[in-house]
């Protein structure tokens, strides 16, 4: 690529209008949150500045915090990437939660059933959670395909028939007679064969994090470069004029489900091989979620899903410092969290354009009144 060529791309990927106005709103976010957890961190009696410091230093004070950090990132990642790939498409995945709960199921039943060389048995339980994915969503698919029913329902829905029914077989088929609720229940430990490299030592980061980044430049590359991720988003875009353009709905949209439910049970299955080690009720605390908070947050971008992922690990990882030097819950942050994806979600651009508006209409009406009052 020559000079002028090379100079042109950064000019029009980097410093075109629409990068100019989501920078703008990023900052405009940030500062909003900023100034909105300091005020609450003030009302309840602790130190801004402190606080701040704390979850820096929790973040990313030494080797462990940053793993650990990275450890929360991975299923940010993945259940981002899922998220992606409905939203660009036109469809609406809200069934990640329970996608995330079957993949982790399976993968925990193959990793203790089971004794296996390391490489094959690791492989099979992460496929296998990304296939258990697949048949959660492929409800959904066909009930929107063939019966027109609004996968916003079914796909939520099916979170619940998902973490139940994984929940029942653990408590009354896996541990018979054991003295657990669903609250508590547990499938028994993974064998080490069946787990994920640690890929920072004395951490929880496992080589997951790895699949999570290949994981969003796969997405980034199906939808930049490739036949089959221009007729995805053509789907969602216009699906007449997808259908015009000789492209087959209903195997593109059942694609679409496919890819966004496989990465949502992968998910699951790298939370067990390389987190928890087991299946645990309730292990999800709401990623899947946040995974569709979080692709919003990067504008359906799979490449800045995975420094807005890191972000999201590190402010989790930080809050457990917050929480343990200060008076102040983890909970706090979760809240500032929450306001932050808020705050990017509004549309800055028509505010502005409605002020702009009303102050033309005020110097239109200023600018008749003198022309009135002359003549």
């Amino acid at each position: 690529m020559s000079g002028r060529k090379s100079a042109d791309f950064v000019i029009r990927n980097f410093f075109s209008p629409d990068v100019g106005i989501s920078v703008a709103r990023y900052v405009i976010s940030f500062l909003g949150v900023l100034l909105l957890g300091s005020f609450m961190i003030s009302l309840q009696g602790e130190d801004p500045v402190n606080a701040a410091r704390l979850i820096m230093k929790g973040a990313f004070g030494n080797r462990v915090s940053i793993g650990n950090s990275l450890r929360w990132a991975i299923p940010c990642m993945l259940t981002g990437s899922a998220s992606i790939i409905a939203f660009k498409s036109g469809v609406i995945n809200l069934g990640i939660e329970g996608q995330m709960y079957v993949g982790a199921f399976v993968a925990a039943v193959l990793g203790w059933a089971f004794k296996l060389p390391p490489a094959l048995h690791v492989t099979l339980c992460i496929a296998a959670s990304g296939a258990a994915g697949i048949a959660w969503v492929i409800i959904p698919a066909l009930l929107r395909l063939f019966f027109r029913l609004n996968e916003y329902v079914t796909t939520m829905m099916m979170n619940f028939i998902g973490t139940l029914i994984c929940d029942y077989f653990v408590v009354w088929v896996i541990l018979p007679g054991v003295a657990i609720t669903t609250t508590t229940a547990a499938t028994p430990t993974i064998n080490k064969s069946a787990r994920l490299a640690t890929l920072i030592k004395g951490t929880s980061c496992s080589t997951g994090f790895l699949i999570g980044v290949a994981a969003c430049v796969l997405v980034y590359i199906l939808y930049r470069f490739t036949v089959k991720g221009y007729e995805l988003k053509q789907v969602g875009e216009n699906i007449k004029f997808a259908r015009t353009g000789g492209v087959n709905v209903k195997k593109t949209f059942a694609a679409i489900f496919i890819l966004s439910g496989m990465l949502g049970g992968l998910s699951g299955g790298i939370e067990v091989c390389g987190g928890y080690y087991k299946y645990v009720s309730g292990f999800s605390y709401t990623m899947g979620w946040e995974g569709i908070m979080i692709a919003n947050i990067c504008n359906n971008h799979p490449i800045g899903l995975i420094f807005v992922s890191i972000v999201w690990g590190a402010l989790k990882t930080g809050a457990m410092s917050m929480e343990r030097g200060t008076s102040l819950n983890r909970l706090t942050v979760n809240l500032l969290q929450m306001l932050f994806v808020i705050l990017v979600s509004v549309n800055y651009e028509a505010i502005y354009g409605y002020f702009r508006n009303r102050a033309k209409k005020a110097r239109d009406m200023e600018r008749f009144l003198a022309e009135r009052k002359e003549s």
